[in-house]
């Protein structure tokens, strides 16, 4: 005995060249019947919540799936699963496509050759599968749109989500965040966690999607555009400040990777950014409010 409920979509062209669609979102539960073995076209994200089955790759290995669990579908690939007849399972799925798929397999969110993925907490994903479920009533006017924001959302849960991820963050990441302003290199920074510089690659390669020293180069030019934006700092101060010694460089590096020069980037900030600046990073629980003005 199982339940089913399922939508399917076809976006336009148009909606295509968001990168990024959703074609179908389905709620099932009980004794499902197998699936496949099958190829698909796209991707499809199965997230088990409950229960237990089993997965069959084109490898001919069998792997047990116990919840929670995610099951990536990836195009070409060919592949066979099912419930526990015994116990059965509780499922949310989501088809997409579009070509951001690629960059997120390439950054480590969709994973091909790990098609069976164990999962802290399914309930994030699942509420942003609920999401495209309740836009995906008969009408809904924004309906590929936010069909497609919920699966960018779905994917980041997902990622947030996998059982070898901290909660409270990858503590490399934090590390390297911490020691970037210093002039270390690649070596030296493995150096103080014990690691190789390969290890570091890879450690850093899986949790953010790139290299050490990209990652590294994201974090100070982060705070150079913070400095720039809410000091008056002149640039050379401010590529010390991050870590180069050089100011030639650091603005040769700005200009290449923001895609303008750093004076430019502080006048364009200088004229947008109304209010003022504070360093205190405001609570969540308690944003920021416009008060009314007093009569």
């Amino acid at each position: 005995m199982y339940h089913t409920w399922m939508r399917y979509f076809t976006p336009s062209p148009v909606h295509h060249r968001l990168g990024l669609v959703c074609l179908g979102v389905g709620l099932q539960h009980g004794t499902l019947p197998t699936v496949g073995p099958r190829t698909l076209d796209h991707h499809v994200a199965v997230v088990v919540s409950a229960g237990s089955g089993w997965y069959l790759g084109a490898d001919g290995r069998r792997t047990t799936v116990t919840a929670p669990a995610l099951l990536w579908l990836t195009p070409g690939t060919p592949h066979h699963y099912g419930a526990d007849p015994g116990t059965g399972w509780d499922e949310a799925f989501v088809d997409f496509t579009g070509p951001a798929t690629t960059t997120y397999t390439e950054l480590g969110y969709i994973e091909p050759d790990r098609p069976v993925v164990p999962l802290s907490d399914a309930a994030p994903a699942r509420a942003a599968i609920g999401r495209i479920a309740r836009a995906a009533r008969p009408g809904n006017p924004l309906l590929e749109v936010e069909t497609g924001a919920a699966v960018h959302e779905l994917l980041v849960a997902l990622r947030r989500a996998r059982a070898d991820t901290n909660a409270d963050g990858d503590p490399v990441l934090a590390a390297l965040a911490r020691d970037a302003f210093q002039p270390l290199s690649v070596a030296e920074h493995a150096a103080r966690h014990g690691m190789t510089a390969a290890e570091l690659r890879t450690a850093v390669r899986r949790a953010a999607g790139c290299s050490p020293k990209d990652y590294l180069l994201t974090v100070r030019l982060g705070r150079a555009k913070e400095l720039l934006a809410a000091t008056e700092l002149p640039v050379a101060a401010v590529a010390r400040r991050v870590g180069y010694d050089d100011p030639a460089y650091f603005s040769r590096l700005f200009t290449r990777r923001v895609g303008t020069a750093p004076i430019r980037f502080r006048e364009q900030q200088g004229r947008s950014v109304h209010g003022g600046w504070s360093t205190t990073v405001p609570d969540p629980e308690h944003p920021p409010t416009i008060l009314p003005r007093s009569v």
